[in-house]
């Protein structure tokens, strides 16, 4: 009895240990009658625990047999690893357009092998298969009969599952041309060649072709103020179906889908963003982030001061959404989510159903370890809160204080502060004989000019102000150096106020002061300007440099102009002293008091030399001013301004 009792705990030792090696083991195996028909848009499985693909480049390849098939003909399509033998447990595949609608074509075959069987995705039979066991397999091979009335290119698109939780979404064929049957190759269907590494193909992300997208019949825009709310920017792009960036919402039932596309050619990311307010800082955002040839869908929170810098972080954002297609064609990134009715994020409760919400647009060249980087491509939020499900246009948020503040700093700094630093340092011994409101025309000017720059100035920081909602959070040099520059001018006048007398022994000090600090001022002021050309959100053309340049270098030639003649008067003054006093060293007993006085005033009544010239280059001077602020205003406020000639043209045609 003993021994019987030793070899069953014997036995079932064995049993146990045998068990833990089985879980340690690699598995290969997948829905066991193949993927379901509600999978047919995504390709996604539903793998428990909200596993997501993989974002290496796929060990597995799609090939066909050729690639040209006439209208109605059979070509075959293999789906195998690499290397060769390299196993897989499932696998679903279709064939689709490579241009909008992308609507799937064609039928399989069945399957001699009974490793794969048909699935009818939409109204079509057996226009996609999948696999009918999860057992390893190394290859797969299936016959594809093209569509009787289609002409053009498509594309084998295939999900394949190495493992429960590896697998790989939107692995790609090449292209494969779909012609007339009399210009089809005869030998349409050969077998399947040995492929060696060296003349495999290199891998192709999912639909990446060299075509130019998206076209202008995209159907993102069909259903746009009729059965889902649209948003896209720039203004307008909505009705030409040709928007940068783009975001839909279609309600159904308890399901809010979303749609985000973004065409720019070079961006990393596109997000759309639900917002109590139209500035970025608290914030529920999916992301949709092109990765290895397919797009990634994330959620993410976006901080804001004095909690952190701005930016969108993933961590903590629970899996209420999901990714159900996505494609990303020639550089043009779109998906479309599904959302839950609500999310909490921390204490935040993003209601979808209860709430009003402003959208975000956003889209950028780069990203963060967990997140993505600064939207240096575009950025706009929606005119209004909005509730999701009630259908509406919309439109983004007017630019108007921002192209206030350009065009309030470009008159002040570009155009008042020039014409006055001028009056003041050459044209203190010009107009000597006339006066305005009491004071020499010099000063009179002088203050005048100043007063409109300290004003204009002042007006434009508050602009700016309300317009970013407080202090800029990137800390980029031109908000730094326009800080700077406004302190700057805000104290330049009551120093004025508070200047000695002229014949003060401070006033050395205080001309020196003041004539600091107006220089420095309009000198940051300028290069601050400069740096305003860089910012995305400005939209300035990057040609504005030039001009800004060239105005660098008027004035700069006019002020070297004026300070050769400067020096050539004071050399003259400097003459006549000397002679005048050679002239009083003999007739000093000739010249009563009196004269002298008399001698002395006439001599402030007169103008200094070159007085007629001076003046003519001021005139000249101002002209050209003039036309720099009107031509730079222009372009603050019609920005882009490239996007608007293109539509004044278009109407005048």
């Amino acid at each position: 009895m003993m021994k019987e009792e030793n070899r069953l705990v014997f036995f079932s030792s064995k049993i146990f240990v045998l068990l833990i090696v089985a879980q340690t083991l690699p598995r290969i195996y997948a829905f066991p009658n193949g993927a379901p028909e509600k999978v047919c848009d995504t390709m996604l499985p539903f793998h428990g625990g909200g596993i997501l693909p993989a974002n290496s480049v796929p060990p597995f390849r799609i090939e066909t047999s050729s690639s040209v098939v006439g209208q109605g003909q059979v070509l075959r399509v293999y789906i195998a690893g690499v290397p060769n033998g390299l196993q897989f447990g499932g696998f679903m595949i279709q064939a689709r357009q490579i241009r909008p609608p992308y609507e799937i074509m064609g039928q399989f075959n069945p399957s001699e092998s009974g490793h794969s069987k048909l699935m009818n995705c939409g109204n079509s039979v057996g226009n996609s298969a999948t696999h009918s066991h999860a057992g390893p397999k190394a290859e797969i091979s299936l016959e594809w009969q093209s569509p009787i009335d289609f002409e053009g290119d498509v594309i084998f698109n295939s999900t394949v599952a190495q493992s429960y939780d590896t697998f790989w979404v939107g692995i790609p064929s090449n292209t494969v041309r779909v012609v007339k049957r009399d210009l089809a190759p005869q030998n349409y269907s050969t077998p399947r060649p040995r492929f060696s590494p060296s003349s495999r193909p290199p891998y192709v992300p999912a639909y990446e072709q060299p075509v130019t997208t998206p076209m202008p019949e995209d159907p993102f825009y069909d259903e746009c103020e009729s059965a889902k709310i649209c948003f896209g920017i720039p203004d307008g792009c909505l009705e030409k179906r040709n928007c940068v960036n783009a975001g839909a919402i279609k309600v159904r039932g308890n399901i809010h889908e979303f749609e985000i596309l973004c065409t720019a050619k070079d961006a990393a990311y596109v997000a759309l963003g639900l917002s109590d307010d139209d500035k970025m800082g608290d914030d529920l955002v999916t992301e949709c982030v092109p990765q290895n040839g397919r797009v990634a869908m994330y959620s993410s929170y976006t901080s804001a001061p004095p909690n952190g810098n701005y930016g969108a972080k993933r961590n903590g954002v629970p899996l209420t959404a999901r990714l159900v297609e996505s494609s990303f064609i020639n550089g043009a990134i779109y998906c479309k989510v599904e959302r839950d009715q609500t999310t909490k994020v921390g204490n935040r409760v993003f209601d979808l159903v209860n709430k009003k919400y402003f959208l975000l647009l956003a889209s950028g060249r780069s990203l963060k370890d967990a997140g993505v980087g600064y939207h240096d491509i575009i950025k706009s939020s929606s005119s209004k809160a909005i509730s999701l499900a009630e259908i509406q246009s919309l439109s983004a948020a007017s630019p108007i204080l921002l192209r206030l503040h350009g065009a309030f700093m470009i008159t002040a700094w570009i155009g008042t502060t020039s014409l006055g630093i001028i009056l003041a340092r050459y044209f203190k011994q010009t107009w000597t004989g006339s006066q305005l409101c009491g004071k020499d025309q010099w000063f009179a000017w002088h203050r005048i000019c100043m007063v409109s720059t300290w004003s204009l100035t002042m007006v434009a920081f508050v602009l700016i102000f309300v317009e970013i909602n407080g202090w800029s959070a990137n800390q980029d040099r031109h908000a730094i150096l326009g800080v700077v520059t406004t302190i700057i001018c805000f104290i330049q006048p009551f120093g004025a106020l508070f200047r000695p007398a002229p014949n003060s022994k401070n006033r050395p000090i205080f001309n020196w002061l003041h004539w600091l600090g107006g220089n420095l001022a309009h000198l940051l002021a300028i290069v601050t300007i400069f740096y305003a050309v860089k910012l995305p959100k400005a939209e300035l053309p990057e040609w504005m440099d030039w001009i800004l340049v060239a105005y660098v270098a008027i004035h700069v030639i006019v002020h070297l102009i004026y300070s050769i003649f400067l020096c050539i008067q004071i050399a003259g003054c400097v003459s006549d002293r000397q002679q005048t006093q050679k002239i009083n060293a003999f007739q000093m007993g000739d010249m009563s008091h009196h004269g002298l006085r008399n001698s002395m005033k006439m001599e402030r009544k007169m103008d200094a030399p070159f007085s007629a010239f001076r003046k003519g280059l001021l005139g000249l001077y101002i002209v050209i001013l003039i036309l720099f602020v009107a031509v730079l205003v222009l372009i603050v406020v019609l920005a882009p301004i490239e996007a608007t000639f293109k539509d004044l043209q278009a109407k005048l045609n």
